[in-house]
């Protein structure tokens, strides 16, 4: 790459990552329904002509900022395995990711609702944001398949309706995991977005005041749902 490729792909890095920021500072005070690619351009003093150059249309900087919002909380979700991968039990290491992605999701109101929240009007996800908002999961899935190939992992057994979908779920997603433990697993994934959900968007107002122990309680609770031995 020449001199002046290199300048000018510098300088469309800093552009784009100027644009979202500002897109960002518009979904913290409007929401994602007003965002307008015209009003960003207006704050950073372009041309709406050359803004669509990096982003041609509403929806196209709404899938950006969606998959960043993913990959910063997937980032947050890995890197409290990362710390904890070698010293401490499953369980532990379950409880560290939890509370890891509800300090995002607390810190990051505003892009946790985009990805999290109720879905923009009009606004129809791409593929591109399938392998980013699938990393939570997978850090929470290889958390129980360490366990269940180190000291193996006790999942509640399956009730008869659920068994056939059990072994689907496992065939698709983990086919190395029993079916009780995919089914457990899919449900503590959605159940621990749930109880994020219902602390940032003020479900729990006047319900649970402490609710940094209450988290470690429920993230806990959800270890054991998907077999992990918590420690004494």
């Amino acid at each position: 790459m020449s001199t002046v490729q290199g300048a000018r792909a510098r300088a469309r890095i800093e552009v784009t990552a100027a644009i979202k920021d500002e897109a960002r500072k518009q979904l913290a005070a409007d929401g994602a329904t007003k965002l307008s690619l015209r009003a960003v351009a207006r704050e950073l003093g372009m041309v709406s002509s050359a803004l669509y150059r990096y982003f041609p249309s509403r929806d196209d900087l709404l899938t950006a900022l969606i998959v960043d919002a993913y990959d910063a909380v997937g980032d947050a979700a890995e890197q409290a395995l990362a710390q904890r991968r070698r010293t401490t039990s499953p369980a532990t290491r379950w409880t560290a990711v939890c509370h890891a992605v509800r300090a995002w999701a607390l810190a990051h109101p505003h892009e946790y609702v985009l990805i999290y929240g109720t879905p923009v009007p009009g606004y129809t996800a791409t593929e591109a944001t399938i392998g980013p908002a699938s990393r939570v999961g997978l850090v929470l899935l290889s958390i129980v398949r360490d366990a269940h190939q180190s000291k193996g992992i006790a999942p509640p057994p399956l009730a008869a309706p659920v068994r056939a979908e059990a072994g689907r779920m496992a065939t698709d997603l983990a086919p190395d995991l029993p079916p009780a433990a995919a089914v457990a697993l899919v449900a503590a994934w959605s159940q621990l977005f749930g109880l994020i959900s219902f602390e940032a968007f003020g479900q729990f107002h006047r319900v649970v005041e402490d609710r940094e122990a209450f988290f470690t309680h429920a993230a806990g609770e959800l270890a054991r749902a998907v077999g992990l031995v918590l420690p004494a």
